[in-house]
């Protein structure tokens, strides 16, 4: 009896020493996020920064806080952090806490939704903020060329700024503009049915100063087909097609 009890403590032993494998549910890379979530005071970024709404973006947040009942005036935090942001140039820990104030919040609050959506820059960036779409549309469309023409003629990798603080380029999430695939963000304007040519013309541009044109820049006016059109090309049908004549 000792002699079995001893042979399955030395089995069990065995056992738990021998490293356990698992199969993974998913065979994909893990991709990690270059979100900032944790807040450590730098020289360009702590609470001793002031900023308070100017002018103009003081009367649009208090045009903004109108649509809503006194009550409820927290549920405006998303389009005053991005009215700061536009403001700033990006959510630091001062436009946080002003928001906060300004909605009788606590700060937690405001922290909470800054670092949920990743549109609300918790780092400085550049004066021109590039963002290019490299989900599955714009890819199969040559996203990967359009970030590898910027890469090559800034001098930047994804998530750099230039020396010049003029450009900062990401990769972002599908940025609705599927049909005018490959598409560039800056700023607010989006610049579509890109080419790595066209792309070099476009930083240029931006870079020397002169006026830019968003939209497309195949020639289309907004998203119909390249070309000729394809369907409506007859006059619609009058009243009562495809009705039955005793009805």
């Amino acid at each position: 009896m000792f002699a079995r009890t001893k042979l399955v403590a030395l089995v069990n032993a065995a056992r738990s020493a021998q490293p356990r494998a698992f199969r993974p549910l998913s065979t994909c890379s893990v991709a990690r996020s270059s979100a900032i979530f944790v807040h450590r005071d730098t020289p360009e970024n702590n609470p001793s920064i002031p900023f308070e709404f100017d002018a103009r973006s003081l009367a649009e947040a208090k045009a903004i806080i109108s649509k809503y009942p006194p009550q409820y005036k927290k549920a405006a935090m998303i389009p005053l952090l991005h009215l700061a942001q536009k403001q700033n140039g990006w959510t630091s820990l001062s436009v946080m806490n002003y928001i906060a104030k300004f909605l009788e919040v606590p700060p937690m609050r405001v922290y909470e939704v800054a670092t949920f959506y990743t549109m609300f820059n918790r780092s400085p960036v550049g004066k021109y903020f590039l963002q290019v779409c490299t989900t599955t549309p714009c890819e199969l469309c040559g996203a990967s060329k359009i970030v590898e023409t910027i890469e090559k003629h800034l001098g930047i990798k994804v998530g750099e700024t230039t020396p010049d603080k003029l450009f900062t380029l990401v990769e972002v999430e599908c940025a609705g503009a599927c049909i005018n695939a490959p598409v560039i963000s800056v700023n607010d304007d989006y610049f579509e049915d890109l080419t790595p040519e066209a792309t070099v013309s476009l930083l240029d541009n931006l870079k020397a100063g002169k006026p830019v044109t968003p939209g497309p820049v195949s020639g289309r006016r907004n998203c119909e087909p390249l070309g000729c059109q394809t369907t409506l090309t007859t006059p619609p049908p009058g009243p009562g097609f495809m009705v039955r004549e005793d009805l």
